[in-house]
Order: C-alpha cells, then sequence, then structure tokens
C-alpha cells in the first residue's frame, strides 16, 4: 500500500520547514509528500522545491491564488495530484512524530476512516519546538511537567492499546487524518461551498458516513504536535455550520460541488 501525504499550508514558513523535516525522519517513509498551498507567497513554494531536492521520495507543491482560506479546494487539487493509495492529510503547523506514517499504515483499514490526535504546544515552546524534541521522551516530559503542552495523554505510544470504532462527530480535524483514496473520491473530496475557516472536515465525515465508511480513533498513535498560531477568522463559520447541517439533514454521500468540479 502507498501512501501519500499532503500538507496543507499558508504563509507559515518556519512552521511548515520543521514539519517537512519531521516527515523526513519517519520509521516507515512515506511514499510521496504534497504541499497544498492555499495561496502563500514565493517563499513558500522556494522551500517546497528546496525540500524535493533533499528528500528520500518524491514530493510535489500544488498552489492556488490567495483568495481567502480556501483549504478544500487545496487539497482536493493535491487529492488529483496524489498517487498513493492511501491519503494522510496533515497540516503545516502539525509536526509529526517518527512513528507517524507507520501508524497511519498500520491503523489503516478498509472501510473506515481513521481520526489522528494531537498534542497542543504553546505559544512559547511553539517557536523552538521541532521533530528533535517530537521524538525525545525526556524533552516532552520536561515540557508537560512544565505545562508547555496540552493533550499530553497521547505521548505515550502503546500500539497494543485497542482502536475504537465510531460515527462520532465530535473531534473530527482534517489536521491528521487517514483514508483511502478510493472513498475520499467516491464521495467527491471536499466541499467547494466551503470557503472560510471551519467544518468543511467535519462535513466531508458526514459525507463519508452517508456512503458507509466509519470512523476510527487510536489514543496513543499517530500522533502530532500541533504548533501554536493565531486564530484564524470565524466570520464565516455561521455559513459552514448551515453548510454541515445541510449535509447531516440529508443522506446523500456525493457532493455536487467537489473534487470533479475543481
Amino acid at each position: 500500500m502507498k501512501i501519500s501525504v499532503i500538507v496543507t499550508t499558508y504563509n507559515r514558513l518556519h512552521e511548515l520547514k520543521r514539519v517537512l523535516e519531521g516527515l523526513k525522519y519517519q520509521s516507515r517513509l512515506p511514499d510521496e509528500v504534497i504541499v497544498a498551498d492555499d495561496g502563500s507567497g514565493p517563499e513558500t513554494a522556494a522551500l517546497a522545491h528546496e525540500f524535493m531536492l533533499d528528500c528520500p521520495y518524491p514530493s510535489y507543491h500544488v498552489w492556488h491564488a490567495d483568495r481567502g482560506f480556501r483549504a478544500a479546494k487545496i487539497r482536493n487539487q493535491a487529492i488529483k495530484k496524489a498517487r498513493g493509495d492511501y491519503i494522510i492529510f496533515l497540516d503545516g503547523d502539525c509536526i509529526p512524530n517518527r512513528h507517524f506514517v507507520e501508524d497511519h499504515f498500520s491503523l489503516a483499514e478498509r472501510g473506515f476512516f481513521f481520526q489522528g490526535k494531537r498534542v497542543l504546544i504553546d505559544r512559547k515552546l511553539s517557536t523552538s519546538f521541532s521533530q528533535i524534541d517530537a521524538n525525545s521522551t525526556a524533552q516532552l516530559l520536561k515540557h508537560s511537567f512544565l505545562r508547555n503542552i496540552s493533550n499530553a495523554h497521547h505521548l505515550i505510544r502503546f500500539p497494543l492499546f485497542p482502536a475504537c470504532y465510531s460515527i462520532s462527530h465530535s473531534g473530527i480535524k482534517s489536521c491528521n487524518m487517514g483514508l483511502f483514496k478510493n472513498d475520499i473520491v467516491a464521495v467527491n473530496g471536499f466541499n467547494l461551498d466551503f470557503v472560510g475557516w471551519g467544518r468543511e472536515d467535519s462535513e466531508l465525515a458526514v459525507r463519508l458516513y452517508h456512503y458507509g465508511v466509519k470512523r476510527k480513533d487510536h489514543p496513543f498513535m499517530a500522533v502530532c504536535f500541533h504548533l501554536w498560531h493565531d486564530e484564524n477568522s470565524r466570520e464565516r463559520l455561521s455559513v459552514n455550520d448551515q453548510l454541515l447541517k445541510k449535509a447531516m439533514d440529508s443522506n446523500d454521500y456525493f457532493c455536487p460541488n467537489g473534487l470533479v468540479q475543481g
């Protein structure tokens, strides 16, 4: 099974560099990495191309013009580019620990998408936290003791702990999510009606449920470290909430304005 990692980013150069570095030092390397660039300036493209020259697998950069928060659209462009059987979505401010891809690989299961967990890094620590910290038990314990990180219960890697299965809508986050490409193609990808921050990942999950794909979670595997940043604008959230409600009230799984349309 080939794995594509899609890293979504927008003008967070310092954070993106650390995420890409983290992907280079995986216990199981991805088969390709695609930087899904939601309209960043040329510095991000330069970083992505520099990364292409010095990584042990194929990597690509897809970009569209900056017309506000359009994560749904740029992720769809990256999905079209992806050649993997299984896609991991990761945000460009979420540093993976070294077992991240290996864990997604071992947890991948037909008929399910996997919802990963995240450890939250506070504002002060986020300026320096790197893949070295993410893979150091001593450093993580120190930061936990100093309360520089939240959700510290996810820090212990425990593969023998059983996975959970559900159709829950709680805690859906595409900053760390894995699913088979055939499934996301079947529901026509992300809904392009979502512009502005919020709910595009939850609406995707609802349509996957309608399609028959359920959710899988594991609290101690496939963890990423989410760096602090200012909140995105919530001005479109009420509109996006209505789009989510529409999907929940329907039995349709195929989005009329999605992957095929753009």
